[in-house]
């Protein structure tokens, strides 16, 4: 008898533990938190920006920072292996329709490859995929999947979508004027210390 209570106990635990680890997997992910704003000032290793919202906010440099470059790009320059990026909004048929497409260098293949949730510049939240290009379909826009580690994605990219190239970057692109996105760093805390930043060129404002 006492055996059997002692199995039972342990299926029981193994059943709250197996609850558990399942309803951890369904929970969503948070969207990776992003300021986006208008650099205002530079003092070595302190930025000053203006968020989207008229806010100001000061960020901390190390020299853990990275810093990319965003280009304008065009529709032509998504290719088969290509390695992109998109911010996308799911459809009722399970397709993903493109918001924007930024196209890496070779040289940044597998940055942040995978698929998760992505709050947008409008603050509502969609879905952020990166991967390689697989097939891709040329007619009124592109029509492409994406593969990464574990899965992949079928992305519907209208004609007007717009593309940028990122590209690797330095500090020289952080100077007042510059549009760009800041990811702050783990552990930041209240204090924001840039993790990485995307830094658009020539005007570019990083549309992701």
């Amino acid at each position: 008898m006492a055996k059997h209570l002692f199995l039972t106990g342990l299926l029981a635990s193994a059943l709250a533990i197996s609850s558990v680890a399942a309803l951890a997997a369904d929970a969503p992910a948070k969207p990776m938190m992003a300021i986006r704003g208008t650099i205002t000032q530079v003092n070595g290793d302190q930025l000053q920006l203006t968020d989207r919202r008229g806010q100001n906010v000061t960020a901390a440099l190390n020299d853990k920072t990275q810093v990319s470059a965003v280009a304008q790009g065009k529709i032509s320059d998504i290719k088969p292996n290509s390695f992109i990026g998109t911010a996308a909004a799911p459809q009722p048929d399970g397709t993903l329709k493109a918001l924007e497409v930024h196209v890496f260098d070779p040289s940044l293949r597998g940055t942040g490859e995978g698929y998760r949730p992505w709050q947008g510049a409008d603050g509502k939240v969609g879905t952020m995929t990166n991967g390689t290009v697989g097939t891709l379909v040329n007619a009124n826009g592109r029509t492409m999947t994406v593969k990464y580690q574990n899965g992949e994605k079928k992305v519907v990219v209208p004609e007007d979508v717009p593309v940028v190239t990122l590209s690797p970057g330095d500090r020289s692109l952080l100077k007042p004027g510059a549009h760009i996105i800041l990811f702050p760093a783990s552990g930041s805390g209240s204090a924001v210390v840039a993790g990485r930043i995307v830094a658009g060129v020539n005007g570019t404002v990083p549309p992701m």
